[in-house]
């Protein structure tokens, strides 16, 4: 019975995708491929009212999510991954862009390298005089609300590709895509220290989800400390 039942979910998958299914039907199909036999839906349905939502679930601890019923290691393995293998799809495809000429071709690029992160972590983008694409690097990981920026690691990281500018971004998991008078300090710092050794500080860009603020293009206070 629940094998007919999976032909048909799947069938249906194929011919229609995933826009029409609820999210326990779409959870309900995920799980098919960790949990070979039996019936998953009772487990979805856990699942959602345990965490609250798809985004939550995939977003939960492996040691949470085994306190479900039903969800076993090798299940919760299975879970965190998901965000994780989108973010290697996200950043990889976002490769294609080798030349940013601008702030926003910048940001596109740099925001994949976020997705289904949850600590802060802080990356430089350094590019040549032609705006192309030199090295992609996480340089700096902190706490939920906190980060650990080595000012040193930025500035050799830089100079050992022979940038000539560079845009640091880091992320708010757990907050707005706003930067804090902290964010203001060390941009100041840093773009003092690549200034030493010309190499140009173009934006540091804070992201939050889907959303991000260009310290650059924020206002006339933002823009001082980057030395523009």
């Amino acid at each position: 019975m629940h094998e007919g039942h999976r032909d048909r979910v799947r069938k249906r998958f194929r011919e229609e995708g995933l826009d029409h299914f609820s999210d326990v039907q779409a959870l309900e199909l995920l799980l098919f491929y960790v949990i070979p036999r039996g019936d998953t839906n009772p487990i979805a349905h856990e699942l959602l009212s345990h965490f609250g939502s798809i985004s939550q679930v995939l977003e939960a601890s492996v040691e949470d999510l085994c306190k479900v019923p039903g969800v076993g290691e090798k299940t919760a393995l299975f879970l965190t991954m998901i965000p994780q293998m989108g973010r290697f799809y996200l950043v990889d495809r976002s490769r294609n862009a080798t030349v940013l000429p601008t702030l926003e071709n910048c940001a596109a690029y740099l925001m994949p390298h976020f997705f289904g992160r949850k600590l802060e972590t802080v990356f430089l983008l350094c590019l040549d005089a032609k705006c192309k694409v030199l090295c992609c690097k996480e340089v700096g990981q902190g706490g939920t609300n906190s980060t650990g920026i080595s000012i040193r690691k930025i500035v050799e990281t830089a100079i050992g590709v022979n940038a000539s500018t560079v845009v640091l971004a880091h992320n708010h998991p757990s907050g707005l895509a706003v930067p804090s008078p902290e964010d203001i300090q060390t941009t100041r710092r840093i773009a003092q220290a690549l200034q030493a050794v010309d190499i140009v500080l173009a934006d540091h860009i804070v992201i939050a989800d889907d959303d991000y603020v260009s310290i650059a293009m924020s206002d006339e206070r933002f823009r001082e400390c980057l030395l523009l």
